[in-house]
């Protein structure tokens, strides 16, 4: 896979181009809220952190050259992204997302729907034909989840699009890529509007800090965009900007890793007797869809156990999964977001893991010893 232009993506990855003028080869920290003028009359390229300044403008930079577009918004969290996208929404914009997401984005667009009038329609986007007869001349705005956490569902992002924008030109086509990041998937290139990701999973990957990236290849988005950012000071501070530069090099080697043990680990789980979700296997229903707009599967997915003590007990005695919410990280997590619903047809008794780099052969007997512990204490 290569950039959008000059190298293949595995070494642009690691090229990060800036101009500081001691030759640093490591991209240099601007710990700076403002910057000087020349006078009173000349200001500089920067003036105040809040608006612009130079670290965050080289991960910026960056960013948009490894994802292939013209622009990219830097922000303190994935949240923020999807904050700041559905201000572009007025009141009585129809905003279509699916019916399962991340629990934060569907609460935050619940608020929308509140407190700013939008009308709000969750819908079955991986079904195409019920799309069809959803989306219409009203929808302004249609954000898709693919894979979906956490039931890793995949939604066709391009047929989606071509759609949506076909009845409504002026619709708005958002994609969250966290799921895939920029090397597996480019969301802009299937045809979307806005593409924006968390930066504190895949594309940090250490979970030690947090941000979100906004890309498009749209202008007057991105400058109606900016203009938010800019008045409520959600800008990616200067230390997280060059943290996220550093750990953006070792994506290409990270990705790598985590999917090699993630197909073995979900294989494994599935000789177990235990259902499977994740895109990667050929049993998941969406497989073919999944290689046919991304160059990979990622490293989450989910398993059912048919039984919600059974996985409380595996969950429970993980040793090397560490027991958190989120995901992206090089060590791996193990959650169970369901289990406190009440209600609703999500399964109760799902196990979601992410996996992380470590000895496939550790994390599959950690999988096993659990499992085994959790089966005997039932059979007690």
């Amino acid at each position: 896979m290569t950039a959008d232009k000059g190298y293949r993506f595995e070494t642009e990855v690691v090229r990060i181009e800036q101009n500081d003028r001691f030759g640093s080869s490591a991209p240099p920290l601007y710990q700076s809220a403002t910057f000087r003028a020349q006078d009173a009359t000349h200001a500089g390229e920067f003036e105040y952190t809040r608006i612009g300044n130079p670290t965050r403008t080289i991960l910026q930079d960056h960013v948009a050259k490894l994802i292939g577009c013209k622009y990219v918004l830097a922000v303190n969290s994935g949240m923020a992204c999807l904050d700041v996208i559905t201000r572009l929404l007025e009141p009585g914009d129809e905003l279509i997302c699916g019916q399962v997401l991340y629990s934060g984005s569907d609460r935050l667009m619940k608020q929308a729907q509140k407190k700013s009038a939008v009308d709000l329609r969750h819908e079955d986007l991986t079904d195409f034909e019920n799309v069809k007869t959803k989306v219409t001349k009203r929808t302004k705005m249609i954000i898709i989840e693919s894979p979906t956490n956490p039931l890793m569902q995949v939604v066709d992002v391009r047929k989606i699009t071509e759609f949506a924008h076909s009845v409504n030109p002026e619709c708005i086509v958002v994609c969250d890529n966290t799921m895939n990041s920029p090397l597996l998937m480019k969301p802009l290139d299937l045809g979307v509007d806005i593409h924006y990701e968390s930066g504190t999973k895949y594309l940090n990957g250490h979970h030690d800090l947090m941000a979100g990236v906004i890309a498009s290849n749209r202008k007057e988005l991105i400058e109606e965009m900016h203009s938010v950012i800019e008045s409520i000071g959600s800008g990616l501070s200067p230390f997280d900007s060059w943290l996220l530069l550093r750990g953006i090099k070792t994506l290409v080697l990270r990705m790598e890793r985590v999917q090699q043990n993630a197909i073995q680990l979900a294989r494994w789980l599935e000789s177990q007797s235990f259902k499977v979700r994740y895109p990667g296997l050929k049993s998941h229903p969406q497989y073919e869809l999944q290689r046919s707009q991304a160059a990979g599967s990622g490293a989450l997915f989910s398993i059912e156990t048919g039984d919600v003590k059974l996985s409380e007990r595996i969950v429970a005695n993980c040793k090397i999964f560490f027991v958190t919410i989120s995901f992206g990280c090089v060590n791996s997590l193990i959650s169970m977001p369901f289990r406190e619903e009440a209600t609703g047809s999500n399964p109760r008794d799902l196990i979601r893991i992410c996996v992380g780099i470590e000895n496939i052969q550790d994390l599959i007997d950690d999988m096993d010893q659990a499992i085994r512990k959790a089966r005997r204490f039932s059979d007690v």
